[in-house]
């Protein structure tokens, strides 16, 4: 399991947007970045800095993965016939710990990562505990019985800040979700401009 290295919030004010639209978002307050240099006036991004800049937030936007994990993730999409950049967020979208999240869940992509390596979850009635699986079309995701009850679960699933992508059928009487087909771009509810395609230029230099 990767892990985070920078306080979630950080990442939000480092890359100048409150990328999961958390109300608690400390950049919500304060629209600039952290530590001493923080306030300093952003100069203009050359084409580099806004595809490394792309990179960056599409990367910690799925709980700051690795580098080596998201450099591999963008080579499969590479080799896939059709758009990189559409495949690019297919393959993130069919992660394990994604769809946790995209399901409601638990309330943050970070939880929903902790969520699935602690074996809380099956996936078509098996265990499943790495939060990179790839889910298929026709996987059910479901959670399991010892932690239906618990209270981040179902503050989660009845928490209004998010709603369930129309791609993934969600019962949360049952806490089962199915992903119904493999989403695009516009399929998915990113609360900011997402930009896959400097992702691909970034990495196609």
């Amino acid at each position: 399991m990767s892990k985070r290295i920078h306080a979630k919030h950080k990442i939000d004010r480092r890359l100048g947007e409150n990328i999961w639209g958390r109300p608690k978002s400390p950049f919500n307050k304060r629209e600039y970045g952290p530590g001493e240099h923080g306030q300093r006036r952003r100069g203009k991004l050359s084409d580099y800095g806004q595809q490394l800049r792309a990179k960056q937030k599409l990367k910690g936007y799925y709980g700051n993965i690795t580098e080596k994990q998201f450099k591999g993730i963008y080579k499969e999409a590479a080799r896939l016939r059709g758009d990189t950049s559409e495949k690019l967020i297919g393959l993130l979208e069919r992660r394990l710990d994604a769809i946790v999240y995209r399901a409601k869940f638990v309330p943050t992509v970070f939880a929903a990562r902790q969520f699935v390596s602690h074996g809380h979850v099956r996936v078509n009635g098996r265990r499943v505990n790495i939060p990179s699986y790839r889910c298929r079309e026709g996987d059910v995701v479901e959670v399991r019985d010892k932690a239906k009850d618990a209270g981040m679960v179902i503050e989660a699933s009845q928490s209004s800040e998010r709603q369930v992508p129309d791609y993934l059928e969600v019962d949360h009487n049952k806490m089962s979700a199915k992903l119904v087909r493999i989403p695009t771009l516009t399929d998915v509810p990113y609360p900011v401009i997402m930009e896959p395609h400097l992702v691909v230029e970034f990495y196609s230099r």
